[in-house]
């Protein structure tokens, strides 16, 4: 239902349960009124980042058996004067890392049909070069494989296949494990993985084996073109398709790969991310309840390998990834009072999301702060900021 909280918040959509989900439940029966000012600041805050951090965006407060919360707020870009609802869609960038390719790989895992400490050129004989007989799966999850950050594919390559190729091919910059370095090149690495043992497309798998079953209808690689008018447009690309970007994933190298990567290509929704989030939290909490049916209404995971990926790994000694997924470290998205099994990631175009099951809470936040142009970070002080409001809300007065 769409429920009015005064002059701060434009709408808040309060999900008592999202589509056919098990009961998101209130844990107390403090009146809801008080409960839902208590983010006045939170969107305050937002509010007063619009049309300077961003042109506006989507925030969900939520947690298990609780009570949902989605704000919307401000518009939909420079030149599109709408106002942002809880239905509109955001190209997640590199949350596709975590909420596609990293699911994708737990389930494999459970399945017991990959080896986290397996070689990589098990699953992909083509990743050759010096060293790379060493780099393991859990390399490529904990950004430790030695691989570079980036390349340039889609000024290097003509084809998918080209781009591939290339990435397989690339030298490694460091020894497997010595050094971390954030790469989406090894995130594109493990997307092959993945799809050679199972023989389909990432995007077919996740949305037979995630998106279908959590039914998550706003979730998909490739928007379709009658999806067009509920999604936030990113930027102006200048350098590649020479087009504004709207429904089309905004980095250059999952466009040269045809808009189907592990690294980048996810577009999603606030309400959808937020079964995706009840779901995982609810297993990282301890075990999944009577209403989820794993392989029929949910992923089929186990909590202990949603522990085990969602848990700092060291590797190496100080990171603070765990397997695809990150944890708080100094200055991060996840603000300074989240706890100390907290995890999430972020995604370029402006995107976040960060669980802290000690809490029980998820803060999912989706913008287009690249719109009209990268070059305005301001996202990376809104985040922080976000989720210490949040954390503050959820603290009872004493």
């Amino acid at each position: 239902m769409m429920r009015r909280l005064g002059a701060p918040l434009a709408a808040a959509l309060v999900l008592g349960c999202v589509r056919s989900a098990p009961p998101l439940r209130p844990e107390t029966s403090v009146d809801s009124h008080q409960e839902f000012d208590r983010f006045d600041p939170v969107s305050d805050y937002l509010r007063s980042q619009v049309d300077s951090a961003f042109p506006g965006g989507v925030l969900v407060i939520g947690g298990a058996h609780r009570n949902v919360m989605v704000f919307p707020f401000g518009h939909y870009a420079v030149d599109d004067p709408r106002l942002v609802t809880h239905e509109t869609i955001y190209d997640l960038a590199s949350l596709t890392k975590v909420i596609g390719l990293t699911t994708a790989v737990m389930i494999l895992v459970d399945s017991g049909k990959i080896d986290l400490e397996a070689p990589v050129q098990r699953y992909v004989p083509a990743f050759q070069g010096a060293g790379k007989e060493r780099v393991t799966i859990r390399h490529l999850l904990t950004h430790s494989s030695g691989m570079p950050a980036w390349r340039p594919l889609y000024a290097e390559t003509a084809t998918r296949e080209q781009a591939l190729a290339l990435v397989d091919t690339t030298p490694l910059l460091r020894q497997p494990g010595d050094t971390f370095v954030y790469s989406d090149l090894g995130a594109i690495v493990l997307t092959q993985a993945v799809e050679a043992i199972t023989g389909q497309r990432v995007n077919d798998f996740l949305q037979a084996r995630v998106f279908g079953p959590l039914e998550m209808e706003s979730t998909r690689f490739l928007p379709p073109e009658d999806w067009r008018d509920h999604i936030a447009p990113t930027e102006n690309d200048t350098t590649f398709r020479h087009r504004w970007l709207r429904g089309e994933v905004h980095d250059e190298n999952a466009g040269r790969l045809g808009g189907v990567s592990g690294h980048a290509g996810l577009f999603s929704s606030g309400p959808d991310l937020t079964r995706f989030a009840a779901w995982l939290l609810e297993l990282r909490r301890g075990a999944l309840s009577a209403g989820w049916q794993p392989g029929v209404n949910a992923p089929a995971i186990s909590a202990k390998t949603v522990r085990a990926f969602t848990t700092r790994q060291n590797i190496p000694a100080g990171s603070s990834r765990a397997l695809g997924w990150d944890t708080p470290s100094e200055n991060s998205s996840a603000g300074t009072k989240m706890g100390p099994n907290a995890f999430g990631h972020t995604g370029f175009t402006g995107t976040s999301i960060w669980f802290d099951p000690d809490k029980n809470v998820f803060i999912i936040l989706l913008t287009n702060r690249v719109n009209p142009t990268r070059a305005n970070t301001k996202i990376l002080q809104v985040r922080r900021r976000v989720a210490d409001l949040v954390n503050d809300a959820l603290t009872p007065p004493q």
